[in-house]
């Protein structure tokens, strides 16, 4: 495995921002309790935000975030979501 889980929940929420946590958990191969865990990472570091709507979450992605880590830090997630998803390869 080459992404982290953290790379394959960006993904499936670039895929479809209303997607439910229990399908996100399904498709990277994790548990609930663990996709929520790196949901909440994911918000806290400012890489995407979580607008309630009734019982359902609908997620925005900061695309232009760059990455944490300083050997990767002069690039941005819309550079990893271009390579996987339809949606970023414009920009």
């Amino acid at each position: 495995m080459f992404l982290t889980s953290h790379a394959l929940v960006l993904l499936a929420i670039a895929a479809d921002p209303d997607r439910r946590v229990e399908d996100i958990a399904g498709q990277v191969g994790i548990t609930t309790r663990q996709a929520l865990n790196i949901l909440r990472d994911l918000e806290d570091g400012g890489y995407l935000r979580r607008t309630r709507t009734g019982r359902r979450s609908r997620y925005t992605l900061s695309a232009e975030r760059p990455f944490r880590h300083p050997s990767i830090a002069n690039h941005n997630v819309a550079e990893l979501l271009a390579i996987f998803s339809d949606q970023y390869k414009e920009r």
